[in-house]
């Protein structure tokens, strides 16, 4: 028998799980809605079975009265056939309800809510003759089913020999009695036959519902070349994101060199912040922060502003606060305008005074 492949050794990813969930590829038992969905049916028929039954003998008696005098005419036919599917509906209705929404709740606890079509695709795969013989005669399913009918059947077969063997002695009596008793020791016989034989069945599809479980799992589990690549996937190639990154250190760079030579003045920590500002009444109504950096941002910030003639201030509070509290292209918020105005009031000073201000 073979055996799965040896490499899968990972459990599958959430994005496994995901795809095969959209494929309608889910752990899904046949057996468990089969058996819950005919113990409800039992169950059924034997709450709803008195109802029937009267109803049926109303029908029989009704149809035996006005059997000999009734006249056909399609207003009487008409009525006969309202009459007759109002009570069949009666009969059969509630039972059928039940059973129905029984299954479908058995079905929606093992998957959940699913709606695809997708199952339904034809698959090229299985006209592959050599791929169906394996799984028809080699195939680990193959042999679990295999079991599974053979317990059914059992369970089937069994069920009845116990309740008869133990009722044998019973059989004789019944001649003695009239019809109704025969008719209800019969149903009730059957109904003790039919509920024997649920319980090995019940047991036969839990075992079934697990099974379908693990080898759901087995089939979905993945190699770690495959964990690896979604990962990547998920993740972004390195490379690219190397080469991302590198571009994304030119375009700050470059809108760093057109945006500082505009500054006023550039405010430092003195060595790991840089904060570039400037104030023109035209474009905004207080200060602009132009840019800001930390590290070798900031020194970059500091070098294009010598090369510039920009001033440069320290003020290690402003410049933290700055650097913290304000974006590149934001104005300054109310709390910062003193310190800001003083250090530009005294440049405007410098300037007018012909000194150049600047470190």
């Amino acid at each position: 028998m073979p055996q799965k492949d040896p490499s899968k050794t990972e459990d599958a990813t959430p994005k496994r799980r995901k795809k095969a969930r959209e494929q309608g590829n889910v752990p899904k038992s046949q057996e468990m809605p089969k058996i819950i969905s005919l113990i409800a049916g039992i169950l059924a028929l034997r709450l709803f079975f008195p109802h029937i039954r009267d109803t049926y003998m109303e029908m029989t008696e009704w149809f035996m009265d006005q059997a000999f005098h009734y006249q056909l005419n399609p207003e009487s036919l008409y009525h006969l056939a309202v009459f007759s599917i109002q009570n069949i509906a009666s009969m059969l209705l509630p039972f059928m309800l039940i059973v129905f929404f029984v299954t479908i709740v058995a079905i929606y606890l093992q998957v959940g809510f699913l709606w695809t079509f997708k199952p339904l695709k034809p698959k090229m795969k299985i006209f592959n003759v050599v791929e169906g013989l394996k799984k028809k005669f080699l195939d680990l399913n193959t042999l679990v089913r295999l079991v599974k009918n053979v317990g059914i059947a059992s369970a089937v077969a069994t069920a009845p020999y116990i309740i008869i063997t133990s009722e044998f002695e019973n059989f004789l009596p019944l001649f003695y009695e009239d019809p109704p008793f025969i008719v209800a020791y019969i149903l009730n016989t059957a109904f003790k036959m039919a509920m024997l034989a649920m319980i090995p069945l019940l047991i036969i599809a839990i075992a079934d519902v697990a099974y379908t479980r693990w080898d759901y799992e087995q089939n979905l589990k993945m190699t770690k070349d495959e964990v690896k690549d979604e990962r990547k996937q998920a993740e972004g190639n390195p490379e690219v994101k190397k080469e991302q990154r590198k571009k994304m250190q030119s375009t700050t760079q470059q809108r760093m060199r057109q945006e500082v030579p505009k500054a006023d003045v550039v405010i430092t920590n003195p060595t790991h912040l840089a904060v570039a500002i400037k104030y023109d009444p035209v474009l905004a109504p207080a200060p602009m922060v132009l840019a800001k950096g930390a590290n070798f941002r900031a020194e970059k910030i500091k070098e294009i502003a010598r090369e510039n003639n920009i001033p440069i201030r320290e003020n290690k509070p402003l410049a933290q606060a700055l650097y913290k509290n304000v974006q590149e292209g934001e104005t300054i918020p109310e709390d910062m305008y003193k310190a800001v105005a003083s250090i530009l009031a005294q440049l405007y000073k410098f300037k007018k005074q012909g000194s150049p201000g600047g470190q």
